[in-house]
C-alpha cells in the first residue's frame, strides 16, 4: 500500500521543522527514518514521539539493550507493525541474537508477556502479571515501561495508519518486501 503522507519537505519547511529534522539526522548518524520524516509534517507530533527517546534512556537504567529490544518488539509483533518490528529484528542481529533460536530469559519473557498485554488488552493486566512486574521493579520503574510501552504503540499506530513505507535499510530483515 502507498504511503499516505508526503514525507516532511525540508526546502519549503520552516526553521523549527529545518532544526527538529537536522537534530534527529544528527543524533542518528544522518539519516531520518520514514516514520519521522512523516511525523515532521506536524511538528507537535514529531516532539510528542520522539519522547521514545527518553523513556528508552529512562528504562535503560534498569534494563539492558537487548531486554529494551525484546520489550519493543513484542508490542511491535502484537501491532503487526513491520516497520518497528524489523527494527528490532535488525536490533537483535546487531546483538548477536537469532529470534528463531534465541531462548528469552524470565526477565525477558516477562517483558515480552507485559509489551503484548499493552497492546492485546490493557484495561486487563491482571494480578499475576503486575506481581511479576512488581517483584522486579519499583513502581517508578513500571510506570517508565508502561509509558514507553505506550510511546512504541504510537509508533506502531503511526505506522500503520499512515502506511509508512518499510525503510530501505530495514528491507533485508523483512525478506526484502
Amino acid at each position: 500500500m502507498p504511503k499516505r503522507i508526503e514525507y516532511f519537505d525540508y526546502q519549503n519547511a520552516d526553521a523549527a521543522g529545518r532544526a527538529a529534522y537536522d537534530a534527529r539526522s544528527k543524533a542518528d548518524g544522518g539519516y531520518v527514518t520514514n516514520m519521522k520524516k512523516t511525523l515532521l509534517r506536524s511538528l507537535p507530533a514529531f516532539k510528542a514521539l520522539m519522547e521514545w527517546y527518553p523513556l528508552r534512556d529512562e528504562c535503560a537504567k534498569f534494563l539492558d539493550r537487548k531486554a529494551i529490544a525484546v520489550f519493543c518488539h513484542s508490542i511491535s509483533a502484537q501491532n503487526d507493525c513491520l516497520i518497528c518490528s524489523m527494527f528490532f529484528v535488525r536490533e537483535f542481529a546487531s546483538l548477536g541474537v537469532d529470534l528463531k533460536s534465541y531462548e528469552f530469559t524470565a526477565e525477558e519473557d516477562l517483558l515480552a508477556r507485559y509489551g503484548r498485554r499493552l497492546v492485546e488488552a490493557p484495561n486487563d493486566v491482571d494480578d499475576d502479571l503486575f506481581g511479576e512486574l512488581s517483584s522486579r521493579y519499583t513502581q517508578e520503574q513500571i510506570v517508565a515501561l508502561t509509558a514507553f510501552g505506550a510511546v512504541m504503540i504510537a509508533t506502531n499506530l503511526i505506522n500503520n495508519a499512515l502506511n509508512v513505507e518499510l525503510d530501505e535499510g530495514l528491507q533485508v530483515y523483512a525478506g526484502g518486501k
